[in-house]
């Protein structure tokens, strides 16, 4: 009934024009209140003519050729409007538009699930894809997001670093990392659903972007729906339940509007066992709009949460244990106490103000301050054996390596039976040695991070005419980063020496000499204390260019980057390298991309993009071992990336997709990794900083996503990711410690320079290729199911690249060892390629309208028939020669065999939702 009003309307103001220019017209109003909408896209399809509505409500879109088109209105949350239009001279006043509320939207999955549920800093990639959860409809990412995100899929095999994210133009992306801290805004669904993506590289409003593009999320009070939406959800995955609620007022009579929004996640147990999960969060944003062209808004973001981690185990560990098992919890008086703990508190407040100059030109001006802190425990032991269950001389394979077969039975017992923390030990040995006057064996810390970091920017867009717009934007980011441990437990004891034991001299042993054989206590900083000083400085141009055949864009990026470290302590391993201030370094880098869009009619169009970029090396790959010393990385680098990508899109009636071929690589990239290993220069032992320099890695691939509207209720759909990800080169490799008297080491705990022969290796970045078919059925009463299946093939585990340099084969003499085995070693070499496998999800939803009030159910069940899957792991570096790893490889269960993360059984995700 309402499409046929509007058609009428429509002929009745054609047949009452005015021969005048080509130009359209109207006002968009919410069916409901009657209030003018702002921020409604406008659209002439297939045409550069476009615009989002006024204050007011109103639009006009003008200069548009003779000829017949589409008008598209669209808004989130509300269904799109589309009206016919044909020009011949006169102009066209659709007077007012009513945008009717979507009672459908509660059933689309991109609305629903951004719940951190993969969200894992230890074993997950899927931050990589999250910023696609609600910002995009393309058929591929829309799978990605949902379909392969389990499975730990990564995006073009690249990490999630390469995307960037901004909330109101402000990059949120760490610069200690480069990665986003998606928990910084966990739980907020409601009002991060503005979002405007881009893929890959193409160009953006807000943004240079990175290889995987950006999303930049919307938080102005004025352009979030006015309404109240109350919310409960239910799962196994991460959290057990979740209620949140969000209120917005629209713009008020005097220019003021507001948004609020909280919510509280909590479980005492995930998938996971002693995954405890404890979140609490609150947004406000007010808004005051001054005349027609001046906005100011306040936005504050506070999520604090606690989130119990899980553990990478190996082979024999699950074939005990199940693929659920943890071992980084125990009982204590009854309940289950998870040692590893990640505690983020992170605030973030912004200021924006939005300036329209003038009808085409708008300027953009951002101010944001975070700070706060995250730390992860963990427990540490001078005086005590070590408490991790999974230790490997308390697991059977220890005691089969050494001919023990009793030993191995009780071991194994043992573990089944327990195999946890053992909490009451851990108190036992500390309150002993208390008795006895004797500082701690055990304690429980946490590594901290105290972060401040200030942005500031500005970004002009600016519409030269109707054909062409340019973008430009300046930034400063500083950050501040205190790192340091602090005690956070004494488990009974009267407190904990704060030395390294391991190291062979009574200076050597002090983790600060400024204030040595120091006794700690709970809120004492101790180990390590240092700051970590960063200053990014940015500008960034684009035009766009838009025809009715062609679209095309260019833009150029240029940066300055400093790093710096200031030790706070003086550590007994690195006398004069480890108090002050250390080399600053300095980087700059620029970037560079274009970009065509050829549309061969409106519903068949090529799309090309190319891109070069340089960019600084994080903080966490500059400093080789920040905790203990000043020392960078030798001729340390800015990471390379030239990219390019082809696309065939079609847009018809019936069929959407998109196929995309594309190439990716990366140079001189630089990585760190921590570990304890055997056979290091020899038979050496010792815990090591392994520094891998002048990385090459190539990205090829084809993305495939197709959508059929076979019936107007029956929709299929498939995906596609076929790619190969690997090492392009043999990179450079050294290693350090802090501990040389086991040799190895030179004076300065380096040791020689290898070369690591990783080229033509598979790199680890979740399954390579990626396939899913699916259906949904979408009644006309507002109820629908879906289902997909999923198959994944081509996951890797990641290499070692020690093994793979010539301390794999070389003797403490520096000649290759005399039994070296050139055939047996190939073998040991190859990498692991997990099994395949296939998931089936499940899907379905309802919504109700009575009276003003949706109410909504939606639920999805992830992997059906729980299909035991590994989503990823890692070679140990422990087996570091050839000897070392020949005689762990020998043995029917390795005692250092690779430790893997499983993904999860069958999940469940219920959320019920009331709007009004």
């Amino acid at each position: 009934m309402r499409k046929t009003v509007f058609s009428i309307l429509v002929v009745l103001f054609f047949s009452l024009g005015i021969k005048s220019q080509n130009i359209v017209k109207g006002i968009v109003k919410d069916s409901d209140s009657e209030n003018p909408l702002q921020g409604v896209l406008v659209n002439i399809v297939n045409t550069p003519s476009s615009q989002t509505t006024s204050l007011d409500g109103k639009f006009a879109l003008k200069s548009v050729p003779n000829g017949s088109y589409l008008l598209e209105i669209k808004l989130t949350g509300y269904e799109t409007q589309n009206f016919p239009l044909e020009f011949s001279g006169n102009p066209i006043d659709l007077g007012t538009i009513l945008l009717y509320k979507d009672i459908t939207e509660d059933q689309d999955l991109s609305l629903i699930t951004i719940t951190d549920d993969e969200l894992n800093d230890d074993a997950s990639a899927a931050d990589n894809i999250s910023g696609l959860l609600q910002a995009t409809r393309d058929v591929f990412l829309r799978s990605a997001a949902f379909e392969f995100s389990q499975s730990f899929f990564r995006i073009k095999g690249l990490d999630s670093g390469n995307g960037k994210v901004l909330i109101n133009g402000i990059e949120m992306n760490k610069l200690f990392d480069g990665r986003a801290q998606w928990s910084n805004w966990g739980g907020l669904n409601d009002v991060l659903r503005n979002q405007e993506f881009s893929n890959g590289l193409a160009p953006s409003n807000y943004t240079f972007g990175g290889v995987l593009g950006s999303t930049n999320i919307n938080t102005r009070p004025s352009e979030q729906r006015a309404g109240t939406r109350i919310s409960y959800s239910s799962s196994n995955r991460s959290y057990v339940h979740r209620l949140m609620a969000t209120h917005s007022t629209g713009i008020l009579d005097d220019g003021w509007s507001f948004t609020f929004s909280a919510s509280r996640r909590a479980g005492n147990e995930g998938f996971n066992e002693g995954t405890t999960y404890n979140a609490y969060s609150v947004f406000g944003a007010l808004e005051k709009q001054f005349g027609e062209n001046h906005s100011l808004v306040f936005t504050s973001i506070f999520t604090p949460n606690r989130r119990g981690k899980s553990s990478p185990n190996t082979d024999e560990v699950f074939a005990l244990k199940g693929i659920a098992y943890n071992d980084y919890w125990g009982y204590l008086n009854g309940k289950k106490i998870n040692s590893r703990i990640k505690e983020v508190e992170e605030p973030i407040l912004m200021l924006n103000h939005y300036w329209d100059i003038s009808e085409n030109t708008t300027l953009q001006t951002n101010l944001a301050y975070q700070f706060g802190k995250i730390g992860n425990s963990r427990l540490d032991f001078n005086g005590g054996a070590n408490p991790s269950p999974t230790y490997y001389q308390y697991l059977p394979s220890y005691f089969l390596r050494n001919g023990d077969k009793a030993g191995a039975y009780d071991a194994q017992q043992d573990f089944i039976n327990g195999g946890q923390v053992d909490w009451d030990r851990i108190f036992d040995a500390n309150i002993t040695n208390a008795a006895s006057g004797l500082d701690n064996a055990y304690v429980l810390y946490e590594d901290r991070n105290d972060d401040k970091q200030l942005t500031v920017n500005t970004i002009l867009t600016s519409e030269l005419n109707n054909n062409i717009t340019l973008n430009a934007k300046l930034e400063y980011r500083r950050l501040r980063s205190h790192n340091f441990a602090e005690v956070i437990d004494l488990l009974g004891g009267i407190g904990y020496l704060d030395i390294n034991p391991f190291a062979d001299t009574p200076d050597r042993k002090q983790n600060n000499l400024l204030n040595p054989n120091r006794l700690v206590g709970v809120g004492d900083t101790f180990r390590y204390n240092f700051n970590l000083n960063s200053d990014v400085t940015s500008a960034f141009t684009q035009a766009q260019f838009k025809y009715n055949k062609v679209d095309f864009f260019t833009a150029f990026n240029i940066s300055r980057t400093t790093h710096q470290r200031e030790g706070l302590y003086q550590n007994g391993r690195f006398v004069n390298n480890s108090l002050g201030l250390s080399e600053k370094l300095d980087f700059t880098n620029f970037g560079v991309k274009g970009g065509l869009t050829y549309k061969i009619t409106g519903r068949h169009l090529i799309d090309a993009n190319v891109g070069y970029m340089t960019q600084a090396p994080t903080i966490r790959n500059s400093f080789s071992n920040s905790r203990e010393n000043n020392n960078t990385v030798d001729n340390i680098q800015s990471e390379k990336i030239f990219t390019t990508d082809l696309s065939y899109i079609v847009r018809s009636p019936i069929i959407t997709s998109r196929l995309t071929a594309f190439y990716t690589n990366v140079t001189d990239a630089t990585e760190i990794s921590f570990y304890f290993a055997d056979g290091v220069g020899g038979d050496n032992t010792a815990f090591v900083q392994e520094v891998l320099s002048g990385i090459e890695r190539n990205h090829v691939g084809l993305e495939l996503g197709i959508e059929a509207q076979v019936t107007s209720t029956i929709k299929l759909k498939g995906a596609a990711a076929i790619g190969q990800y690997t090492y392009g080169n043999n990179p450079n490799l050294y290693l350090t410690s802090d501990v040389a008297n086991n040799g190895g080491f030179d004076a300065d705990f380096r040791s020689k320079d290898y070369v690591s022969n990783l080229e033509n290796y598979k790199i680890a970045s979740g399954p390579q290729n990626a396939y899913s078919v699916g259906f949904e059925y979408r009644d006309p009463d507002y109820w629908w199911i879906g289902a997909t299946s999923n198959f994944f093939t081509n996951t890797y585990v990641d290499v070692a690249p020690l093994t793979r340099s010539s301390n794999f084969y070389e003797d403490a003499d520096g000649l290759p060892f005399s039994d070296y085995d050139p055939v047996l070693a190939r073998e040991l070499l190859q990498q692991e390629k997990f099994d395949n496998y296939m998931v089936v999800n499940l899907m379905g939803g309802k919504s109700w309208k009575i009276g003003d009030k949706f109410i909504s159910v939606f639920a999805t069940v992830n992997n059906l028939f729980g299909e035991e899957y590994k989503s990823g792991g890692f070679e140990q570096g422990r087996n570091a020669n050839f000897r070392q790893l020949r005689d762990d490889k020998s043995l029917d269960t390795p005692v250092f065999g690779n430790r893997y993360w499983y993904g999860r059984g069958t999940t469940y995700f219920l959320n019920v939702n009331l709007r009004f």
